[in-house]
């Protein structure tokens, strides 16, 4: 079964709903949510926020924050999840920032950067992801990841047994 109607199936039995802002994997999450046939029962929303100006006026992230952690922080992908959260009035906020490469790495935040951020009530979750590969298959990766975070953090929060993610095919 795929991961994304394994969520599905989790959101829509405990009532729960999800919203995704996603900057370095460019809309590949909300895409994948969004092929499953009802996902309109537990997705409300996404935005691809991609750039510094989008971080701030559409999640709510000041600017000067953006500029002392930098977009790709966890610091700016915890915020990035709790403002899609508040924006959609969702129970869970999921986002994504990172370097997908080719260009824009740094010694101190490389190519394959990638953090994930996830918000529910008043805790938030940060994974930080070190990926390989073309621009493409970081991006791919990184939703892949967020999506498998997300589902780890649900199984747990619901109550669940947790199924090994190594069965759940993309």
């Amino acid at each position: 079964m795929k991961l994304e109607k394994l969520i599905g199936d989790r959101l829509r039995k405990k009532g729960w709903t999800l919203s995704i802002a996603e900057s370095c994997t460019g809309g590949l999450i909300n895409d994948r949510i969004t092929d499953v046939p009802g996902s309109s029962d537990y997705f409300m929303g996404g935005m691809v926020t991609y750039s510094n100006k989008s971080k701030t006026e559409l999640l709510g992230i000041p600017e000067a924050y953006i500029k002392r952690f930098g977009a790709v922080s966890p610091q700016v992908a915890r915020k990035m999840a709790q403002g899609v959260r508040k924006a959609f009035g969702t129970t869970f906020g999921l986002s994504t920032t990172g370097v997908a490469g080719p260009t824009g790495g740094t010694k101190e935040k490389p190519v394959g950067l990638v953090y994930i951020g996830l918000a529910k009530g008043k805790k938030t979750w940060v994974r930080k992801l070190n990926l390989e590969g073309s621009r493409k298959e970081i991006k791919e990766k990184a939703a892949e990841k967020a999506l498998k975070f997300f589902y780890e953090r649900l199984v747990e929060k619901a109550g669940f047994s947790m199924k090994s993610l190594r069965e759940v095919k993309k």
